[in-house]
Formats: C-alpha cells, sequence, structure tokens
C-alpha cells in the first residue's frame, strides 16, 4: 500500500495530546492581536489560548488571517519528497478561504510531483468538529484503509459530523455579522443566549435562543439526544472558549444522558476564537444528519 499522511490545519483545534496520539500534521493558521502577527500551533508556542482570552477580555482586537498557496505547498512539499502521498482534511470553506487555497497549492505541487497524490477534503466542519473528522480518518488509516479509502469515508460522512455552540458574549457574534446589533442589545440585556450549529454547507447558523447560560448548555445535550448514532460507542468532543468548568459541566451531562464511550475536551484556539469570543462552548458528535 502506498504511504501516506493525514493532515489538518489548526483551526481542528487538536490538543497537544490529540496531535500526539494521532500522529498528524498540522497547518499553521495565523491571527493577529493589536497589530501582533501570531500563528496558532496546538502546542501554542506562539501564543496560549488562555493568554489570548485574556486580551479579548481586555478589550484587545483580533483579525484573522487566511492561509495562501505559498504557505500550503512549503506545508505539503516536504511530505511528498519523502515519498508520501496526503490527506488533507480543511478548515470549512463555508467559513474561510482556506480549502480553495490547498487546492490552489495541490494543483501546483502534482505539476512538480506527478507521482503522488494529494486527496484534500473540504471538511464543512469547525473546532474541535474538524478535529473530530481527523480523528475518525485516523481510525480508518489504523484499520489500514488507502489513502483514497480515507478520503472517500470523510466525504461521506462529513455531514454526520454535529456541531453544536453557545456563546456567553453576543458582542463577537454581532463584530462578525451573525446578530443584529439590536438582537446583540436585547439578548444582552435579558440574558438570552443563542444556540447555533453548523449546517451542510459549513455556514455557522443560530438555530434557536435559551434563557440563561444552564439551558443553552443544556440545549446543546438536548440536541445531541435528538440525532445522536449509537452514543455508546461514540468518542465525542467538546471545545471552550477558556470556560473549562463549563465544558466540564456539559461533559458530564452528555455522559449521564447519552452514556457515551468518551469525551475529549479542548480549547477553542485564537482563529475561531476571534469570532466566537470567551465563553463559547461547543459540542461535536456524529449524528443522522447535522
Amino acid at each position: 500500500m502506498r504511504d501516506y499522511v493525514i493532515l489538518t490545519d489548526s483551526n481542528a483545534d487538536l490538543t497537544p495530546e490529540l496531535e500526539k496520539e494521532l500522529n498528524v500534521g498540522v497547518f499553521p493558521m495565523e491571527f493577529t492581536v493589536e497589530e501582533q502577527t501570531y500563528f496558532n500551533y496546538p502546542d501554542e508556542r506562539d501564543l496560549s489560548s488562555k493568554t489570548f482570552y485574556k486580551m479579548l477580555r481586555d478589550g484587545k482586537n483580533s483579525k484573522t488571517v487566511q492561509g495562501n498557496s505559498t504557505r500550503f505547498c512549503e506545508f505539503f512539499e516536504p511530505y511528498l519528497k519523502e515519498g508520501k502521498d496526503i490527506v488533507y482534511i480543511a478548515f470549512s470553506s463555508g467559513l474561510s478561504g482556506t480549502y480553495h487555497s490547498s487546492t490552489m497549492a495541490k494543483k501546483e505541487l502534482l505539476e512538480k510531483y506527478p507521482d503522488r497524490q494529494i486527496f484534500i477534503s473540504d471538511s464543512l466542519a469547525a473546532s474541535m468538529g474538524e478535529g473530530l473528522l481527523v480523528y475518525h480518518a485516523v481510525q480508518q488509516q489504523c484499520e489500514g484503509k488507502t489513502a483514497e479509502e480515507v478520503y472517500q469515508w470523510v466525504e461521506e460522512n462529513k455531514l454526520h459530523l454535529c456541531h453544536w455552540f453557545t456563546v456567553e458574549d453576543l458582542y463577537f457574534l454581532k463584530r462578525g455579522g451573525r446578530v443584529s446589533a439590536a438582537t446583540a442589545l436585547v439578548g444582552t440585556m435579558l440574558g438570552i443566549k443563542p444556540v447555533l450549529h453548523v449546517d451542510d454547507e459549513g455556514h455557522l447558523i443560530n438555530v434557536s435562543k435559551a434563557r440563561g447560560r444552564r439551558q443553552s448548555l443544556l440545549a446543546l445535550v438536548e440536541n445531541m439526544e435528538k440525532t445522536c448514532i449509537r452514543p455508546e460507542q461514540q468518542v465525542v468532543f467538546i471545545s471552550h472558549g477558556d470556560c473549562g468548568e463549563e465544558a466540564h459541566w456539559l461533559a458530564g451531562q452528555v455522559k449521564q444522558k447519552l452514556h457515551v464511550k468518551e469525551v475529549k475536551i479542548g480549547y477553542i484556539g485564537p482563529v475561531i476564537g476571534s469570532h466566537s469570543g470567551p465563553g463559547t462552548v461547543a459540542l461535536f458528535f456524529l449524528g443522522q444528519k447535522r
């Protein structure tokens, strides 16, 4: 069987432990805080997630930068030089141009390495939803599947990767155009918390509202109960914007109500956190549909 690697980008929000466990290469996404540029590595060598969220809480402004095709060529090429094929699972095209940049790099590199194969999947996923898709892809690889078979599995199953989010502060969604200024103002005054998910096109969609934080977290579990497939066999991912206590409370609810196999918890990294803000909690699992 042809040798290959599974790659992703740091918007998958893999923890350092998961990156090591899965043995995947991670393309570091770029972001700026107050004109200072950083790269988002899983080991947080440039800036820790905790420090990043403190900056946001202190009123500092963060902006994200799309990965360009030149950087993707530099990321992919060492693997091709080693004689390995590539399966790259990309951040949702519904939220970024990252996927498009990677396909441009693929076209350029295959002219240089015509004997190699590069499979690129638009995950239509975000944060540890993308990470959970990578996790399952690696399980397929461990079962002896070829690069093409892993790619096909991802394509066939990515719309079963369910994302459910809630946020603490509507300001960041307002800034990103996800909610109107009026909705943000009224929602903040009344303690209304939105419940959102990522749809089949990879867009973040406001689905419903909950009164208060605890009810919004319970709404994530309720949505999981409606669509989850064989929960007792599932590894579930939860990511958070520097609110680990609430993420662990949510994990307890998921274990109690759905008896899942395992829950893994990590930070929402600075790139996605720039748009969702501190206090975001997200739940990811396999379901009948998104």
